[in-house]
């Protein structure tokens, strides 16, 4: 084994997902292998987070994933960032993206690697098998982006504007669905469905102002549905907006119970994303990868995607995150 060898070995990457919920880390060997360390921090969109916070969930991640006694081992990291692009040098969420990583590197004693910076979509297309470089990747987790890759950069955007402009078919999109499906049973626009009852436990309504079970709006009295809906109000508005997001399991486990308002606004969000792909012009037989925390082996709308897209001729990769494609990148970069 020559001397080169020998030094590719004990050197190391690392890979990073920063999405709109939480940030992941990788460290893997320069030369190849599985992953030797993961660690999670809050938080990484590069655009909506503050840069000093950014900064702490990426070292919090950065941390967890390289020990101590290998951080002046790392030749390279590369970051997958939501709200990120490379499409321009000077494109905001790119640099905030850089600053934010290089700060957290240097604070842990990492001074040595390159720093390459990708979006969301760059990382989670090449972590699919065999690190493609061409395609089309979705994404769908809080929030909701179609990129088209060419030559491992993004070159095509379909959504991604976030839970006030868009976003539809993602996790604040779902948790606003319940939310609004709730208040229409209880005002009477609506019909009966569990999620008045799971939307209520989930805010700590007391249990005297919540619907019956079965969920019949007749046997709800019209006193506790205008109860119910001057406590549930103040309490969604006393949360930040993009929190809807975390009922979003809620519609998924309706659904599945066979709600039938529930299961009409899961076929809905893939719809939705679906829409996404198709900006995008996709070609039947084109590669495409799906992930983000709706989209995973075992997403809540992975089973109706997948329906959705196969008259387009399309199959997608399933991937867990962009932790593997990061690290792809990351080894590219060296």
């Amino acid at each position: 084994m020559t001397d080169d060898m020998n030094r590719r070995e004990t050197l190391y990457v690392v890979g990073v997902d920063a999405g709109g919920t939480r940030t992941r880390a990788v460290l893997a060997a320069l030369a190849g292998g599985a992953p030797l360390g993961e660690g999670s921090g809050g938080p990484g969109n590069a655009l909506t987070v503050p840069e000093p916070e950014l900064a702490g969930h990426l070292a919090d991640a950065l941390a967890g994933a390289v020990p101590p006694e290998l951080r002046d081992r790392v030749v390279a990291v590369a970051g997958g960032f939501a709200g990120a692009s490379r499409l321009a040098p000077d494109e905001p969420g790119r640099l905030r993206a850089r600053a934010a990583l290089t700060a957290a590197l240097h604070r842990l004693g990492i001074t040595g690697a390159a720093v390459e910076i990708h979006s969301d979509g760059e990382a989670a297309f090449a972590s699919a098998p065999g690190g493609p470089a061409d395609g089309i990747a979705l994404i769908a987790g809080t929030g909701a982006v179609a990129v088209r890759v060419t030559g491992r950069v993004c070159a095509a955007t379909a959504g991604g504007d976030g839970w006030l402009l868009g976003d539809d078919g993602a996790g604040f999109w779902l948790g606003r669905e319940a939310v609004r499906a709730a208040l229409r049973m209880a005002d009477g626009r609506g019909g009966s469905t569990a999620l008045a009852g799971a939307v209520g436990h989930a805010f700590g309504l007391p249990q005297d102002v919540l619907p019956p079970s079965p969920h019949d709006p007749a046997d709800w009295p019209r006193e506790r549905r205008e109860s119910y809906r001057m406590r549930l109000l103040p309490a969604v508005m006393g949360r930040h907006p993009v929190r809807l997001a975390e009922l979003a399991p809620l519609v998924a486990g309706a659904a599945g119970e066979g709600d039938a308002v529930a299961s009409e606004i899961l076929a809905a969000a893939a719809g939705h994303l679906v829409d996404l792909v198709r900006a995008l012009a996709p070609r039947a037989g084109e590669r495409i990868v799906a992930t983000g925390g709706l989209l995973g082996p075992e997403g809540p709308l992975t089973a109706p995607l997948v329906a959705h897209l196969r008259p387009l001729g399309l199959t997608p990769d399933l991937v867990t995150d962009g932790c593997r494609g990061a690290v792809t990148l990351a080894r590219l970069a060296v």
